[in-house]
């Protein structure tokens, strides 16, 4: 797929001192990452020989065998595409090396000595190698009578894909205090790979995986690891064929540990990600600068990317898998937003909190976080004024959930309509819906008659004179009013300008949408039993019958049933979709084509390729025609790695024209069926 490159961390069932059948099966897993479309396999150090060796390490007969092994396989995989990194012990001069060599092309095209050797414990590697530290800067090495070059001073780059830069690390390069990588990656390794035997130990492989997302995400790279399989000799240790793909932090793929045959585990990389990554995190860098060191870069040739995906893409990135990582993430949000909110109490002086409740998921989840920072505060939670404004469109079932969720908590209840009072300010300006109306039912039963009336004029009246009431309680109280916008609708400007777009504190304005629900279940499931004020279970069936109601701003009236008329996913669509696309594009900068094709593997089988346009078109004309609403909003906590605050993550005039990201839109074309 566009911007993506196919890597493969390879396994082979080896045998110690057993060449020929090393040296199949590494060939075997080369050829089937070909087929796979692989532009790199890595395979594990000392493949050609076994790391097990030992004492054989020295055996004239052993280095003789390994190297021509080495050159049979090279010209063996002439024909195949990928880069190929394998291990091997090579003389050089009077010392011996620990090497990883890389292939392609019926040609050895550089060797990297490991740079580090183990000595202690199980491990005595310096009893028969050098280090590839006091290799100097620019060697080569004569191999089959031609100058190979040799050192760490190498990376490998893509001819005809630049981003692609590979660097090498052999084993225990990759767990020493300042490893090679760090320098690779300062002078533009986009990708790591790591030739290593590894013995297992109960907890290591929990530990290297630390250690590889820990290089990856402060690397802004990939990292591919190879260790060797239970082939190995059992003298002493035991191996457990772990290989494993991790990009940006994240692990991609990984392979069966302890299996007894050979592995091929592949995953598709994104190199534009990695780029974004480097560029927006200036740090890097100046980090960079100040550890260059000299590299030579080796060319080889990369093929076309796979038309498929091999890669996760989930459709809800907000929202981990793991159920456990999710609770800890709704616990972090929740605590970020209500110690953020008791913070903003303390210099506003405010002791009282003032809270518009509609019977929503939004509202719901600020009226939580307002009494959680009661509790925090040791105030009343009748400190928490809650207000009801039911307008033109509010239905019995909202009215109900907003009633009982105030008093569940314990807080203060008033009701005050707009309904009539948006009467008026229609009439006052001669709207055609309000015209010669004496009562709301009069103005109601015109809409229900005429329902091209109910236009955006009578929508947001209803909005900004609810700002209005919140507004003026808070100047009664002395209180502070509380927005309950999320991140979705501060993206989509799903608001009205002056209205709910704006509060004294927007505490919701860093949790997306899709977040939101599981953050109010979370609490349900998990807080509300511990809190000694209001009446848990009522609040726990009241946030589980608020999670059950469709979403909606309940401006239209409600249809004859009683049923609400209005539903935001209808019009302005999915919001998981919005909020795929809003974390592609800010989180990642990523372009609309990508963005779709990401989309198209995400929601396989859920949404049509012109569901998907559709919706990323009206995706994208919102975000930038709202940016004048996100430039002039309330102060918010950060709450994730998305956020859209004008003051902090995101600075967008609100001039910037949309056409070219809508064009790039039209012209996109469905990436085939995703593997």
């Amino acid at each position: 797929m566009r911007g993506f490159v196919r890597v493969g961390a390879g396994v082979p069932l080896v045998g110690v001192t057993s060449f020929q059948h090393n040296r199949e099966r590494t060939l075997a897993l080369w050829r089937r990452a070909h087929e796979e479309r692989c532009a790199l396999v890595v395979f594990p150090e000392l493949g050609l020989t076994a790391y097990t060796a030992r004492d054989l390490f020295l055996d004239s007969h052993l280095l003789a065998t390994a190297q021509e092994s080495l050159l049979e396989l090279a010209r063996a995989g002439a024909d195949l595409a990928p880069l190929a990194l394998v291990g091997l012990p090579l003389r050089v001069g009077s010392g011996l090396y620990n090497v990883a060599a890389a292939l392609q092309g019926g040609r050895v095209l550089g060797l990297v000595p490991k740079a580090y050797l183990p000595n202690y414990r199980e491990f005595e590697e310096a009893r028969w190698f050098r280090p590839g530290v006091e290799v100097a800067p620019g060697s080569t090495a004569l191999l089959d009578g031609e100058r190979v070059p040799f050192g760490t001073d190498l990376l490998f780059q893509a001819r005809d894909l630049p981003d692609l830069v590979v660097g090498v690390e052999l084993c225990e390069d990759f767990w020493v205090q300042v490893p090679p990588s760090a320098h690779q990656v300062s002078a533009g390794a986009t990708v790591i790979a790591n030739l290593s035997a590894s013995n297992f130990t109960i907890g290591k492989a929990e530990l290297r995986r630390l250690l590889a997302c820990s290089a990856a995400d402060r690397g802004k790279c990939a990292y591919v690891y190879v260790a060797a399989g239970p082939g190995e000799s059992s003298t002493d240790l035991a191996f457990d064929a772990d290989a494993f793909v991790v990009e940006n932090g994240r692990e991609l793929v990984s392979s069966r540990r302890f299996a007894r045959e050979d592995q091929l585990v592949v995953a598709d990389l994104d190199l534009e990600l990695l780029q974004h990554e480097r560029m927006s995190t200036t740090s890097f860098g100046d980090c960079a600068r100040v550890v260059a060191r000299p590299f030579r870069r080796v060319g080889f040739s990369a093929c076309e990317p796979a038309p498929d995906l091999r890669r996760a893409v989930p459709a809800h990135p907000f929202i981990p898998s793991d159920p456990a990582t999710l609770a800890t993430r709704c616990w972090e949000c929740f605590e970020i937003q209500t110690n953020a909110l008791v913070t903003r109490m303390g210099p506003s002086g405010a002791r009282r909190l003032v809270l518009g409740v509609s019977g929503g998921l939004d509202s719901t989840h600020a009226a939580l976080v307002c009494a959680t920072a009661l509790d925090l505060l040791g105030l009343p939670r009748t400190h928490l004024l809650c207000v009801t404004m039911p307008g033109l469109g509010t239905t019995a079932a909202t009215r109900e959930n907003a009633g009982a969720l105030t008093r569940a908590l314990g807080a203060e209840l008033r009701e005050v309509s707009v309904a009539d009072m948006s009467r008026l300010a229609l009439q006052a300006v001669g709207h055609r819906a309000a015209e010669g109306t004496a009562t709301v039912e009069e103005l109601l039963e015109r809409l229900r008659a005429q329902p091209g009336l109910g236009d955006v004029t009578l929508e947001n009246v209803q909005a900004r004179l609810r700002t209005l009431v919140l507004m003026t309680f808070a100047n009664q109280t002395c209180g502070l009013v509380v927005g309950t916008g999320d991140l979705s609708e501060k993206a989509l400007g799903w608001s009205t300008y002056n209205g709910d777009h704006i509060s004294m504190y927007d505490v919701n304005a860093g949790v997306p949408k899709t977040l939101i629900q599981f953050v109010i279940r979370w609490v349900a499931n998990e807080r509300v039993h511990g809190w000694s004020q209001g009446d848990p279970e009522a609040l726990r069936r009241t946030l589980f019958a608020i999670l059950d109601t469709p979403i909606s701003p309940e401006l239209l009236p409600a249809d004859a049933d009683g049923r609400i008329a209005q539903l935001t996913e209808a019009k302005i669509g999915p919001y998981e979709l919005h909020d795929f696309y809003l974390h592609q594009l800010v989180r990642y900068g990523t372009r609309p084509r990508k963005t779709l094709d990401l989309a198209s593997v995400a929601f396989a089988g859920r949404y049509a390729p012109e569901e998907l346009r559709r919706w990323l078109t009206t995706f994208l004309r919102r975000f930038f025609g709202n940016q004048f609403k996100r430039s002039c909003t309330a102060d918010a906590p950060k709450v994730g790695m998305v956020a859209l605050s004008p003051r902090g993550d995101w600075r967008m005039p609100s001039d910037a024209q949309v056409g070219s990201w809508l064009e790039e839109v039209a012209a996109w074309t469905p990436p085939p069926t995703s593997a």
